[in-house]
């Protein structure tokens, strides 16, 4: 049986409208060498027949026809077709730019040390964006190198799933897991938390489809509250663990969103932190609300999570812990 360098992993689900436009994508890259397992998690639609018909031109493609079981289930299965060292991730409803593949190899040869890459993304179709998903896109195609993703792997998920190009023996070690939050999000904090290594190839080799019908906009799995548990498993579970307590930068929306999260797993602020001087001095969740300036009679006692939307905002309270003395990773994280 051929090797080939690197294989593609889509699982499909009723994409009748939009698989063969992707698999075109795959068929137009400018590297050869690969292998497309698409996983049809048993459509009603005509999904299979529109992936046979590139099994029948291009025997680089290959079909796996299962009874629908869901997303997580399709992607542990079409992974043990995969037979190249990488695997490059991609879904159904997306383009791939001509050279993603080569690029993402090259960089992974270039950096043997790290475990997978992604890259940056330009969401489709643009008129029907609203300015959280471009805010979203901007922040994505800000990272690139691996120091970055982990930086900021509690703000949102840092590597487009779909981008995602992993070593196979990396990626079939953590497997996809059905924890009721989004398996991408979970797979990557996992992988990271175990000391593994993502960067982003700094170019846009991903045409991202953004609307209505993704599952991430019609599941409850892909639900706001279901990222934040997610993020707040693993934050207190690594960069948390043995601590009780913990500082909470900042209180609106995202920070009670987050508070609420740590504390049904057991942790609790110690002290809130605020800029607005008409909180300072009062009392939230039984936590003493202090200004940033008052950080250091905490500091030495209890780590310090930011948790305020917004790059702009992120940007600030960085610069301000750090003029304070306050060091990232080990003082403090951002977790919006």
């Amino acid at each position: 049986m051929v090797v080939p360098r690197i294989s593609i992993l889509i699982p499909a689900w009723n994409a009748e409208h939009t698989l063969g436009r992707a698999l075109a994508s795959v068929r137009r890259q400018s590297m050869s060498d690969w292998h497309c397992v698409v996983v049809d998690d048993g459509s009603d639609d005509q999904t299979r027949a529109v992936a046979r018909r590139f099994v029948l031109k291009d025997h680089r493609f290959e079909l796996l026809c299962l009874p629908h079981r869901g997303l997580v289930e399709s992607l542990n299965s079409g992974l043990e077709q995969c037979r190249g060292a990488l695997v490059a991730r991609f879904d159904a409803d997306d383009v791939m730019h001509q050279h993603r593949l080569a690029r993402q190899c090259e960089h992974l040869d270039r950096e043997p040390e790290l475990d997978a890459v992604g890259c940056h993304v330009r969401l489709f179709p643009r008129p029907e964006l609203k300015p959280k998903r471009i805010a979203y896109e901007t922040w994505l195609n800000s990272l690139q190198s691996s120091d970055e993703v982990f930086r900021d792997r509690f703000v949102e998920c840092p590597v487009a799933h779909p981008s995602l190009t992993i070593r196979r023996e990396c990626l079939s070690g953590f497997g996809y897991a059905d924890r009721g939050w989004p398996e991408d999000y979970d797979l990557v904090l996992r992988v990271l938390g175990a000391g593994r290594q993502i960067a982003v190839t700094p170019a846009p080799l991903l045409r991202w489809r953004d609307g209505s019908t993704r599952l991430s906009r019609s599941s409850t799995t892909y639900a706001l509250e279901r990222f934040v548990a997610c993020k707040a498993h693993y934050l207190a579970g690594t960069w948390l663990q043995g601590e009780t307590q913990y500082l909470l930068w900042g209180y609106g929306d995202t920070g009670r969103n987050l508070y609420r999260a740590l504390a049904s797993l057991g942790k609790h602020p110690a002290a809130i932190i605020e800029l607005d001087p008409r909180k300072l001095g009062q009392t939230i969740q039984g936590a003493k609300v202090i200004a940033p300036q008052a950080i250091r009679s905490h500091a030495e006692r209890h780590k310090i999570v930011i948790s305020v939307s917004g790059q702009n905002a992120r940007s600030d309270a960085r610069l301000l812990a750090s003029g304070l003395g306050l060091r990232e990773g080990s003082d403090f994280v951002c977790a919006a």
